[in-house]
Order: C-alpha cells, then sequence, then structure tokens
C-alpha cells in the first residue's frame, strides 16, 4: 500500500527519469532548425568539432544534445528515418548505461545511433552487441551509412572471420558483432603468448 502511495504522488524510478530526460529532448528539438540548414559537408564535419570540443575538456553529456541533433538530422538525409523523440530518450538512456526495452518494430536498431556515434567520439571504439551473425551483419550494413557519412569507420564481426579482418575491426570507430564473438575474442586474447597475436 505504502509503495502504491508513494509512486502515485513522487512517480516511479522510471518516470522520475523520464521526466529528468524532457529537457534535453526539448533542447535537441530546438537545434534542429538550425542543423537541418547546414550543408552535407558541414554537417559531416561536426564529428571532427566534437572530438576537438572533447578534446578540450567538454563531457560527452555537454555535446549530447547537438551529436544527438546531428544524428537526427543525418538518419533524416541519408535513410529518410527521423529519430521520434521517444527514440531520443531511449539513445540517452543508452548513453547512461541503462536498459532500454523495446518492442519489435520500434526501432532499436536507429535508437542504437544515437549513443553509438556519441561515444565512438572518444575515439575508444564502441561495440555493438547482437544476438546472430545475421542480425550484426545487417545492423552494420543498414545503420553504417549513417555513421559513414559523420566521418567514423565501421566493420563487423562474424564467426568466421579471420585474425586480420578481426583486428582491423577493432580497429574501427563503431564494431558490430554477435556476444559470443565479442566474448571469446576476449578469453582468447587473454590466452595469446605474443601481443602481436591478440585481436
Amino acid at each position: 500500500m505504502l509503495n502504491w502511495i508513494l509512486s502515485k504522488t513522487i512517480g516511479t524510478q522510471n518516470s522520475r527519469m523520464l521526466r529528468r530526460f524532457a529537457p534535453t529532448v526539448e533542447r535537441i528539438n530546438s537545434l534542429e532548425p538550425e542543423i537541418s540548414r547546414l550543408s552535407d559537408a558541414a554537417l559531416g564535419a561536426k564529428t571532427a568539432v566534437f572530438k576537438e570540443r572533447l578534446k578540450n575538456g567538454e563531457t560527452l553529456d555537454a555535446l549530447l544534445p547537438e551529436a544527438f541533433a546531428v544524428v537526427r538530422e543525418t538518419g533524416k538525409r541519408i535513410l529518410n528515418m527521423r529519430h521520434f523523440d521517444v527514440q531520443l530518450i531511449g539513445g540517452m538512456a543508452l548513453h547512461r548505461g541503462k536498459i532500454a526495452e523495446m518492442a519489435t518494430g520500434e526501432g532499436k536498431t536507429l535508437v542504437a545511433t544515437l549513443a553509438v556515434y556519441l561515444n565512438a567520439l572518444t575515439g575508444k571504439g564502441v561495440h555493438v552487441v547482437t544476438v546472430n551473425d545475421y542480425l550484426a551483419k545487417r545492423d552494420r550494413e543498414w545503420m553504417g551509412p549513417i555513421y559513414e557519412f559523420l566521418g567514423l569507420t565501421i566493420d563487423t564481426i562474424q564467426h568466421n572471420s579471420s585474425q586480420e579482418e578481426r583486428q582491423r575491426a577493432y580497429a574501427s570507430d563503431v564494431t558490430y558483432g554477435t556476444n559470443n564473438e565479442f566474448g571469446f575474442d576476449y578469453l582468447r586474447d587473454n590466452m595469446v603468448r605474443h601481443v602481436s597475436q591478440r585481436v
């Protein structure tokens, strides 16, 4: 009974988190007219600008509204797919390390582009984990044009990828693969005798 009363008066943890995201969604939406006026070249050049701002001490959270607006505009231009507000919230949840539950057809693959792009700006590489090789390849091919337009490198690890292909994939800004491949690559890397054998 007490839990019910509390959830009705102050809200659930999820509803409070969603309310905290609302001002950021408004900020992203307010940037849309400005970002939509950029030429393709200027839009693609935003990645270098963001990386420079990170180098100068700005945080990913500070870049988030503008970076999400850039990804949204790129998706609209390249794939004719514009992120909805609820998808922006999903991207923010992923960026914060939360789980965003979404049903089939609600745009999980598109949502991931927001958090993946933002975190790839650090230059440390982002791994997108799928459940099978087909989805890894499909999602890389489907969303790859967004990342490539914005100047990021992207690759896929498949079960039959050679060591050289794996090394190249892991050197990319964005790497798609399955939980099995990422997990076993990590285990194999801890058993090699020489650092050059690591992927």
